[in-house]
């Protein structure tokens, strides 16, 4: 039974590539979106607020 020898400065790097990759993979997604896109996200958003605030309910201040 031997393991296997793992270099742990490659090792970080290796997953802080990996991480950086992952939040570019975030920001293309959130940030490379066309203005309409966008606007439709806020409408959507504001749309189901809406609704949610619209079946709350609320106690009698008496």
């Amino acid at each position: 039974m031997s393991a296997e020898i793992v270099n742990l400065r490659q090792f970080r790097k290796k997953q802080a590539r990996s991480e950086k990759e992952m939040q570019a993979e975030q920001n293309r997604v959130s940030h490379g979106r066309t203005k309409a896109e966008k606007q439709l996200t806020k409408a959507l958003n504001e749309k189901a607020e809406k609704a949610l605030d619209q079946g709350r309910l609320e106690k009698d201040k008496t």
